[in-house]
């Protein structure tokens, strides 16, 4: 297996690296650096820009309108985004609903959301996750009962991802009671503004309500919306999931934030030298490193694989758990590289402060937010109590 990019791939990364340094606006690179909350606004401004070249969806194939990128070139693409701080693709419609619609759902729902989605006139938000169904989702207690032409949805979902914004949830609804677990259980897309929905926000330790519940009080749902078929909807979201979990590991995410991380480190000096030179703290950021290095090897496998032709299999739950380990140590790391300035609020330090230059580091206020927001990295998608069962089940035979 030759893991070396092609001419072809090098050439691809220096045409990304060019757009990015044409298109990609310093406003929106700096609040990324800086981890400061983008706007939704903001977000659908760098969606804009992606459409518009064509590079929104790089996992679509032409034929749906996406860029028809090989493994290999989304791999460029994510990385040299996150090196160059630009802000993420949101992955529910773009990386989650789209491909699920692509296999599974009917020519009539690919024509009418596949381009909503590229041009933004839907932001899509993920209905998997209940109060007693997260990381065992099988146990979805969200009823969906056919009423005629119409589903009548009752339950709640939570930890509903920028739902506040989205006109549209794809959900895992129960669909059949008497069933098994996985066997009862459908996937339907539901209308956001439908009568009956309550979104409520769900404020985290960082003060943002990114988050949501999602309450669903007889709201009706077109059978037309209802993919794929009836009680089949567990195959559609192992499919979905796969997907997830390997976008989580974030490996250009983890390569940006090691570079940040080594640089605040060269730049914090305590005794007369540098904190990088602190045989202690450059132990542990060599040990980061050194994992980093292995997942990203684990990483242009999978590449291969899929270059190959193959799917991913428990190679996607390797990496979301080993993916998250190395994103929460970077995050810890710069926290206590920061130091005292990582305080998740200083009023002391704060006093006699203006807005246009808050005291200490510029990363300390986005490295308490990130280690803050990040500790979630480890349970969704799949927790990594899960992982670890499904790649002891699938590679040891446990």
């Amino acid at each position: 297996m030759d893991m070396n990019f092609s001419p072809e791939d090098q050439a691809f990364r220096g045409e990304v690296r060019q757009f990015l340094k044409d298109r990609l606006p310093a406003r929106l690179s700096e609040k990324v650096r800086l981890s400061r909350e983008l706007t939704k606004d903001e977000i659908e401004e760098w969606h804009a820009v992606l459409n518009e070249k064509g590079w929104l969806a790089g996992n679509w194939p032409n034929e749906f309108g996406g860029a028809g990128w090989t493994a290999i070139q989304r791999h460029i693409f994510e990385e040299e985004s996150a090196l160059a701080h630009a802000p993420r693709v949101l992955p529910f419609g773009i990386a989650m609903l789209g491909p699920v619609l692509q296999k599974f759902g009917s020519k009539e729902q690919q024509d009418r959301f596949l381009p909503r989605i590229l041009d933004g006139q839907d932001w899509w938000c993920q209905g998997y996750s209940e109060p007693g169904a997260g990381s065992d989702l099988a146990t979805v207690k969200t009823t969906a009962v056919r009423d005629g032409d119409h589903y009548i949805v009752n339950g709640q979902k939570t930890w509903t991802t920028l739902g506040q914004h989205a006109n549209w949830i794809f959900c895992l609804v129960r669909t059949d009671p008497a069933a098994k677990a996985q066997e009862g259980i459908s996937f339907l897309l539901i209308d956001m503004t439908a009568p009956g929905i309550t979104v409520r926000p769900i404020v985290l330790l960082d003060g943002t309500p990114e988050v949501n519940e999602v309450f669903f009080d007889d709201v009706r749902v077109p059978v037309e919306n209802l993919v794929g078929e009836e009680n089949k909807g567990w195959t559609y979201a192992k499919y979905l999931l796969t997907h997830e979990r390997t976008n989580i590991a974030g490996v250009g995410f983890a390569t940006a934030g090691l570079a940040a991380l080594k640089r605040i480190a060269r730049a914090q000096v305590a005794n007369g030298r540098p904190l990088s030179e602190n045989p202690l703290f450059a132990a542990r950021m060599g040990e980061v490193e050194i994992d980093l290095m292995a997942m990203s090897t684990t990483n242009l496998r999978m590449l291969a694989q899929a270059a190959a032709g193959q799917a991913p299999g428990a190679e996607s739950s390797m990496l979301k758990l080993k993916g998250t380990q190395i994103r929460q140590a970077i995050n810890d790391l710069t926290r206590r590289a920061v130091g005292p300035w990582a305080l998740a609020f200083p009023s002391e330090a704060l006093e006699g402060a203006n807005d246009d230059q808050p005291p200490g580091p510029a990363e300390a206020a986005g490295a308490t937010r990130s280690y803050l927001n990040n500790r979630k990295l480890s349970i969704y998608g799949g927790s990594n109590e899960i992982q670890r069962g499904i790649i002891a089940k699938s590679l040891l035979g446990l």
